[in-house]
């Protein structure tokens, strides 16, 4: 069971959460096994796919890259529609799954009335799923790198997240991510920052929301 303080106890006025691998969990190794394969990469390619795929999503996150750019870029032609279709629906679908456990925790947040933005490097179809989700509307708002035009940790991207807190102190905003260049450049601007490695618990104690076993 969750429980929470109320908002006045809290010493933060907002939090800006990044989606993927906090909020998001991270594919499994069958759900990159099936894009891959989806892709026509064979299965002892996985690492080698993984590299191409990683290589060009920058350009796909930020929105330089449309659909069609990112997989003619990882397949090295460029796909017919039915198959840009189908790799974009299962992109997708690797990016919407969500950890339960946060989730919770977003929701006893809402309830005390802290302010929460989400700020992810995701391009426009993830941004788009993300958006129809549930808990999306435990958030104030919803800034994707897509929509930006820019990626973490360029500094734009927090002060945007910040504004859309409403809370002109940085100091009073927490920002969580699980990569430490994003904390380290947050911080930069005067963000509180955690770096997320995996442990719901340690959300709980910057929100002073209690977590007790049932």
């Amino acid at each position: 069971m969750i429980t929470a303080l109320p908002h006045q106890s809290v010493e933060l006025d907002a939090v800006i959460f990044d989606y993927n691998g906090v909020i998001g969990l991270q594919p499994t190794v069958p759900m990159w096994s099936e894009l891959a394969e989806l892709a026509g990469w064979h299965a002892d390619q996985l690492e080698l796919f993984q590299n191409v795929f990683w290589s060009a999503r920058e350009p796909y996150d930020s929105g330089d890259f449309d659909d069609a750019d990112f997989w003619t870029t990882v397949l090295g032609h460029r796909p017919d529609p039915e198959l840009l279709t189908q790799l974009r629906a299962v992109d997708t679908a690797l990016w919407t799954r969500t950890d339960d456990r946060v989730v919770a925790l977003l929701h006893h947040a809402r309830r005390a009335d802290l302010p929460m933005v989400l700020l992810s490097n995701a391009p426009h179809p993830v941004g788009d799923a993300l958006d129809a989700s549930d808990w999306r509307t435990l958030m104030t708002d919803a800034l994707y790198s897509a929509r930006l035009g820019m990626n973490k940790p360029h500094p734009d991207t927090y002060r945007n997240a910040l504004a859309a807190t409403g809370v002109h102190d940085p100091s009073r905003v927490l920002f969580v991510d699980d990569r430490a260049d994003n904390c380290q450049a947050a911080a930069s601007l005067g963000l509180r920052t955690l770096h997320y490695t995996g442990s719901p618990t340690d959300i709980a104690a910057h929100l002073r929301v209690t977590t007790i076993a049932a």
